[in-house]
């Protein structure tokens, strides 16, 4: 039996001190499992339940143990571009390592205690400055992480346009990655996925582009730095039916540069990635689906033998020759009737 266990069963059953010096035996110990008793407590667990259509993921924003005005900045600024669906800490964090093993034990509860799967950690030292941990959670426990460091920050406040075109809390961005680190580097691809999940808000079938008032720029300049843009979109007359479109700059405008980033385990990975059967459509045979054409359909035509295909109708030469011949035959035995 585990000896750093025995000192707190002995206190918990109310054993003598002595006790745990004459243990030789395992203790099993059956714990109760809890049932919601009011009608409050069912409903809290019915949304935390597992369901076929999730909806959006929340963010969880934490502070570790020292962070620099700059970085307490980035964190607000993170969450009024989430605010409808984000858990904001404002206390310290001394015990979290999102990297180290065990350091992550208090994230993963907070992000049960919250029903949060996505999470933003803040820190600041000497050896990492204005540091930002973004990471994603499968069952509550870590599935992969992205540390990136925040340089030349520029707020919402800074930025000066007419406050009519502010983008609305709730509404669905663009997303425009520019560059090809985006595809080629590895750390720039997760990088890409982690952002895509932490700002493109709840999935939705349908779209209405009346309502898409803001885009999200992210321009690789090298294969560990990414310029992040945050502009409002600006519909203007362009002559034609479809608008001119500009870009206005809202903030926040920041410089990430990406230091770690770990991976999830090919074990871990596959089983997120697992489909329920009530969702998998079932396969159209001779159908496929193409980004630009769309679905594509393939049509499968027999040989046609033309040769002995029966025509509808008699050439038109050879009625009249038949015609012709029949009429000379009335004429001759006419001509013979008369001669009798």
């Amino acid at each position: 039996m585990n000896q750093s266990l025995t000192p707190f069963l002995s206190r918990v059953l109310g054993f003598s001190s002595s006790f745990h010096h004459s243990i030789s035996q395992p203790i099993y110990i059956m714990l109760r499992i809890k049932t919601p008793k009011s009608l409050r407590a069912k409903r809290e667990l019915e949304k935390r339940a597992p369901k076929l259509v999730e909806r959006g993921k929340k963010t969880l924003i934490l502070h570790g143990t020292k962070t620099s005005n700059t970085l307490n900045a980035v964190l607000t600024e993170i969450y009024h571009l989430k605010k409808d669906n984000a858990v904001k800490y404002s206390r310290r964090n001394d015990n979290i390592r999102p990297f180290e093993s065990g350091g992550e034990t208090s994230l993963e509860f907070y992000s049960l205690k919250t029903d949060c799967s996505l999470f933003v950690y803040g820190s600041h030292s000497k050896k990492r400055p204005d540091n930002l941990v973004i990471g994603r959670t499968y069952d509550h426990h870590i599935y992969d992480l992205v540390e990136i460091g925040v340089e030349n920050f520029k707020s919402m406040s800074s930025c000066s346009y007419d406050k009519k075109l502010a983008p609305l809390i709730g509404s669905k961005p663009f997303f425009a990655f520019i560059g090809e680190g985006f595809e080629n580097v590895e750390e720039l691809k997760h990088l890409k996925e982690v952002l895509l999940d932490l700002f493109r808000g709840q999935v939705v079938s349908n779209l209405n582009l009346a309502g898409l008032d803001r885009v999200y720029v992210c321009t690789a300049v090298s294969s560990n730095k990414v310029l992040f843009t945050h502009c409002a979109l600006r519909l203007k007359k362009s002559g034609t039916v479809v608008p001119r479109v500009e870009l206005v700059e809202v903030g926040p405008s920041m410089d990430l540069v990406v230091r770690r980033h770990r991976l999830p385990d090919e074990g871990l990975k596959k089983e997120a990635h697992k489909v329920p059967h009530e969702l998998i459509k079932k396969k159209e045979k001779n159908v496929s689906k193409d980004a630009i054409a769309g679905k594509i359909g393939k049509i499968y035509v027999p040989d046609q033998q033309v040769g002995s295909a029966s025509l509808p109708f008699t050439p038109k030469g050879v009625k009249r020759e038949r015609r012709e011949a029949k009429a000379k035959g009335e004429d001759k035995k006419h001509a013979e009737k008369k001669q009798k």
